[in-house]
């Protein structure tokens, strides 16, 4: 039984009178200290939509007024279609769904223990891979091509994508010519420019720099992105104690201010801009001032986000599911469980980076998507609660029943066994004596047995003429 879109929301860390403050404070920065815009592009779009503009200092300053009336525009919900149609997803409310992310530079071997970089070749075999693990419901490009020169990295990864999945794709962009060729290539995919629209299979996403900065390189992408008429992500990451507050709420406040700032502009360049509120916010390991990526307090943020989202009316892109371990042990399990959960049981409407991803997110490992796979299965059965009816409570089978019966024959437990309790994929049940007749494999062993079936399997490609014609008219793409 496959569990997507959900609706959590039943935690909440953040009372009515935290929410009220956090948007009042958030409020004050965008109208009072205002945003460092680095982007011409982007402070003449700020101008023209009513912000106080200081081009010599190029600092923007929006009204409060006038920046909730940007955000007004931006749709509650957002489609986010996959070349199947059986993969769509429809964010917002408090709606769940998972997905990859990234970018990784490494691969982390589980036969040898050592890491390797990340190629084009394991972009396409997590693509696959990712194709055939049900709870993972949205394929965000999770690696970076390490061969490849920058100029071609933009159509590589999304091609790739598009022809090893057929979940919808999300990514990064790292030049505005390779955002072009790859929405170039989805309109070939999707059929036409107007039917890309209509039923986007790709998203982009564009980064605020915390605190408090719109790039110049990231400014022109998010405003070329609004001007595609695609949906967008504006995520922002501060952490705490280096580029926002060491306090959860300072990191929130900042987290709630930049995303917006970068949702602001999308809706001053092109109204209407299906854009998505976007979280990466966590913690700083101040001895050394390493990002954090597993911590509990992740979670914490990213599920306080989630009901600012809610409280904005905007569609959520959470972040769980990492882990700090360099290695596949029980560190690597319970820290991304423990924050895939949070994130969730919150309603976060999509958690990104929820499978695959270990050591401070600069690494991926294969078997860690079929371990995260099993992991997400069982959120999600947490985010769909308990159903209290007639039906459930069963008190007419246990008037039949009677003192001292048992309702291992009754037709009621045919009818629920399978869809009232989730039914892993992945995790042993069996006897101690039956597991060591069947070889005593440990968890990540019969994840690496599972990745390699997936792998021999037929791959999900594109239609033979639409690979052809992407393949002759979009020249950097290696095939």
């Amino acid at each position: 039984m496959i569990r997507k879109g959900l609706e959590g929301g039943s935690y909440k860390p953040l009372t009515p009178e935290n929410i009220s403050s956090i948007n009042e404070t958030v409020l004050n920065i965008i109208e009072e200290i205002g945003y460092e815009v680095n982007s011409d592009k982007a402070r003449d779009a700020f101008e023209k939509a009513g912000a106080s503009v200081n081009s010599e200092k190029r600092r923007v300053r929006l009204p409060r007024k006038k920046a909730l009336e940007l955000i007004s525009k931006a749709p509650s919900e957002v489609t986010l279609c996959g070349r199947d149609e059986k993969h769509d997803i429809h964010l917002g409310g408090t709606r769940v769904y998972t997905g990859t992310g990234g970018t990784a530079l490494y691969i982390y071997d589980t036969a040898t223990g050592e890491r390797r970089q990340a190629t084009l070749e394991d972009l396409k075999n997590i693509s696959r891979l990712v194709d055939k693990l049900d709870n993972i419901h949205l394929f965000l490009l999770p690696t970076y091509p390490n061969e490849l020169p920058i100029e071609q990295v933009d159509v590589n990864r999304f091609f790739t994508g598009l022809d090893n999945t057929t979940k919808h794709i999300m990514g990064g962009v790292y030049t505005i010519d390779g955002m072009r060729e790859v929405i170039r290539i989805a309109e070939m995919v999707a059929g036409s420019p107007q039917a890309l629209r209509e039923r986007p299979i790709i998203s982009i996403i564009s980064c605020v720099i915390s605190p408090f900065i719109i790039d110049a390189k990231y400014g022109d992408m998010l405003v070329a992105a609004a001007e595609s008429g695609l949906p967008v992500v504006c995520p922002s990451e501060p952490l705490c104690g280096a580029t926002s507050p060491v306090t959860l709420a300072g990191n929130l406040v900042v987290q709630t201010a930049d995303s917006l700032m970068g949702l602001i502009l999308a809706q001053a360049v092109n109204p209407g801009t299906p854009a998505i509120f976007g979280s990466v916010a966590t913690t700083t390991d101040l001895r050394d001032y390493k990002y954090i990526a597993g911590s509990v307090e992740m979670g914490l943020l990213n599920s306080a986000g989630a009901q600012m989202a809610q409280f904005y009316k905007l569609p959520y892109y959470a972040t769980g599911g990492m882990t700090d371990s360099k290695t596949p042990d029980a560190q690597s399990g319970y820290e991304s469980a423990i924050t895939n959960l949070l994130c969730a049981l919150s309603g976060a409407n999509f958690i990104h980076d929820s499978a695959g991803l270990m050591e401070f997110a600069m690494t991926v490992c294969y078997e860690k998507y079929v371990i995260d796979n099993e992991i997400l299965g069982m959120v999600m059965r947490a985010v769909e609660g308990i159903k209290i009816n007639d039906e459930t409570i069963a008190y007419d089978l246990m008037k039949e029943i009677g003192p001292g019966g048992n309702f291992v024959t009754a037709k009621h437990t045919r009818r629920f066994m399978r869809k009232e309790h989730y039914q892993p994929t992945l995790s042993d049940r069996n006897s101690r004596e039956n597991w060591e007749e069947k070889g005593r494999h440990t968890t990540w062993e019969m994840a690496a047995e599972k990745v390699k079936s997936i792998l021999k399997s037929p791959v999900p490609s594109l239609p033979d003429e639409t690979r052809k014609r992407v393949l002759s008219e979009i020249k950097d793409i290696v095939a």
